[in-house]
């Protein structure tokens, strides 16, 4: 960036200021929250964020230094909620991923339940199509994601979204189009699942190993030199 688009010293000051005082709110909403999904507190907690972003990109364009701030991506968060205080009615919205690891088990089960209920016809647990259509239709989504693996599938990520609504939907009303008509405004909370997070603590985890290995090559290398010096002659208590 050249020094006429830097952003002047007063701007990033400013930039400070106003996160100081994003914080204040922030904290202000936390103690006087009515719940545990308040939408004051999120609301406080995103002009935080907001806030903290917009110093940290002054201060590294001004001064070529970050902050250790963390800031949620506009992607990974949700938007301010703008549903009912007091909801009527609710949604529960699912996403669970699968992969098909071990198709031979998965059809061995769908055999099974084929023969328990008696079709003489064509057997649909002939193929994997067939087969997820026969454990869909005799196991509860539930229990499926805790038996997974007992049915052949590997878990990929998964997602829970709660949203709010007035009143309940007409029974119907949305059987042709489920997931069109979901607004992220309404949503309560969401509840995510995936391996990116277990990368994530993972490389934490590595860090902390390269940092103790660090710490025991000094603690080896001090040990070291205290057995060296093990043979030096003790001082005496009274030489002056």
């Amino acid at each position: 960036m050249s020094d006429a688009a830097q952003p002047t010293a007063a701007e990033v000051r400013a930039a400070a200021e106003a996160v100081k005082t994003a914080l204040d709110r922030h904290l202000a909403a936390v103690e006087r929250r009515s719940g545990e999904d308040d939408p004051a507190v999120f609301e406080a907690f995103n002009q935080l964020a907001a806030a903290a972003e917009v110093y940290d990109e002054l201060l590294y364009d001004r001064y070529d230094e970050v902050t250790p701030f963390e800031i949620p991506g506009a992607e990974d968060a949700l938007p301010p909620y703008t549903g009912p205080e007091e909801p009527n009615a609710l949604s529960v919205l699912i996403r669970r991923d699968y992969a098909v690891a071990e198709p031979q088990r998965l059809l061995a089960h769908a055999e099974r339940i084929e023969a328990a209920e008696g079709d003489d016809g064509s057997p649909a647990s002939g193929t994997v199509h067939g087969a997820l259509g026969l454990l869909f239709g005799e196991f509860e989504p539930d229990e499926i994601a805790s038996r997974h693996k007992e049915f052949g599938l590997e878990e990929g990520d998964s997602t829970l979204w709660v949203t709010a609504a007035e009143e309940p939907a007409e029974p119907g009303e949305w059987l042709e189009a489920p997931f069109e008509q979901v607004d992220p405004q309404q949503v309560v909370c969401r509840f995510d699942v995936s391996a990116v997070f277990d990368d994530e603590i993972d490389d934490v985890d590595d860090e902390d190993d390269e940092d103790d290995a660090d710490g025991d090559d000094l603690e080896d290398e001090l040990d070291s030199d205290l057995d060296e010096d093990e043979d030096l002659e003790p001082l005496d208590a009274d030489r002056r």
